[in-house]
C-alpha cells in the first residue's frame, strides 16, 4: 500500500502528478505493470494498493552482481519494450524508467512502478522530470519531447544493465521525513474532491 500525505503533495507542488499517477493507473491492466487495486482519499492522506510485488527492486539485484548477463538483459528488455508498447498504445508516456522503477515478481518477471511523472499525451509536453541520467537530450533542453524519451531510457537502463552497471550513484538518494503532517484546510481538500 502507498500512503501520501495530503499537506505533502501540496507542499511540493505534486497535485497534478497524484492525480494524473492515480487516474492512469486506474486505466491500465498489463501483466508487466504493477496494477492498482483500490484508492482512497481521506482528510490527511490518499490510500493506494497495488498488487504484491515480492521480489525486489531490478536495482538491488544489479547493484550486487554488477551487471547482468546478455541473455538477462535481454529478457528484461523485453518486458519493458512490452509494457512501453502497451503505454504507448494507450497515449501514456512514462518518463521514469530506471532500475529502481523495476520491481520482480515472485516468478522473476518484471513490473514497472512508480507512475508519478506518467502522462496522457496525444502531441509533445515541455514538462522537466525525470531521473538525471536517464533523461533524453530534448527533456533537458526544453525542445518539448514525446513518446520517444521512453525509448531513450530504456537504452540508457539497458546499457547500464548489460555494460557497465554503474553504480556510483545508487546511494546519492536523500532521505524523505514523512514527520511533518500538518491538518489541511478546507481550500486544500477541494484539490482532492474527485479523488
Amino acid at each position: 500500500m502507498k500512503i501520501l500525505n495530503l499537506a505533502d503533495i501540496i507542499r511540493l507542488k505534486q497535485v497534478e502528478h497524484v492525480k494524473n499517477e492515480k487516474n492512469i493507473l486506474m486505466e491500465i491492466r498489463h501483466p508487466f505493470i504493477v496494477n492498482l487495486f483500490w484508492c482512497h482519499r481521506d482528510d490527511t492522506s490518499i490510500y493506494m494498493l497495488f498488487e504484491y510485488v515480492c521480489g525486489g527492486e531490478l536495482f538491488s539485484y544489479l547493484r550486487n552482481s554488477g551487471r547482468f548477463s546478455s541473455q538477462t538483459a535481454n529478457f528484461y528488455a523485453c518486458e519493458i519494450i512490452t509494457a512501453i508498447d502497451y503505454l504507448h498504445q494507450k497515449n501514456i508516456v512514462y518518463r521514469d524508467l530506471k532500475p529502481e522503477n523495476l520491481l520482480l515478481d515472485k516468478e522473476g518477471h518484471l513490473k514497472i512502478t512508480d507512475f508519478g511523472f506518467a502522462k496522457k499525451l496525444t502531441d509533445r509536453t515541455w514538462t522537466l522530470c525525470g531521473t538525471p541520467e536517464y533523461l533524453a537530450p530534448e527533456i533537458i533542453q526544453s525542445k518539448g519531447h514525446n513518446k520517444a524519451v521512453d525509448w531513450w531510457a530504456l537504452a540508457t537502463n539497458s546499457s547500464k544493465v548489460a555494460n557497465d552497471g554503474d553504480s556510483s550513484n545508487f546511494d546519492d538518494y536523500p532521505e524523505v521525513d514523512f514527520r511533518t503532517a500538518r491538518a489541511l484546510e478546507d481550500s486544500e481538500l477541494k484539490l482532492f474532491e474527485d479523488f
